[in-house]
This record gives structure tokens, sequence and C-alpha cells, in this order.
């Protein structure tokens, strides 16, 4: 197995985990009810993307 000669320095190391870094998600509103919500994803509080539902139906009994 090939082993490094030297160490690599500290600023290399910093500029190379640079972009390891935790990103927020970005909130938009519901077009529906206007609650926040992550971007490209169905909203929680009423269930609907691109204004079409997704909430499963209640089944009546």
């Amino acid at each position: 197995m090939p082993v490094p000669r030297r160490r690599h320095c500290s600023s290399r190391q910093g500029k190379r985990r640079s972009h390891h870094r935790v990103h927020t998600h970005q909130l938009v509103p519901c077009e529906n009810c206007s609650t926040p919500k992550q971007r490209h994803r169905i909203c929680p509080a009423c269930g609907t993307y691109k204004k079409v539902s997704y909430k499963p139906k209640e089944a009546s009994s």
C-alpha cells in the first residue's frame, strides 16, 4: 500500500472541507394555504403540490 510522503497542510485540509457545512432548507409559502413548506415537496398542512391534492381520501364506513 502506498503511503503519502508528507502530511497536507491545514489550509489545504480546510479548502477540501469548505463544502462540508450543513445547509438549511429553503422554505417557500404554499400556493394553496400559504404555510411555509420545503420547495418541490407536498405541503404537510394541506397535502397539495402544484395545485393538485395528494392527501389520501378517508374511507367511509
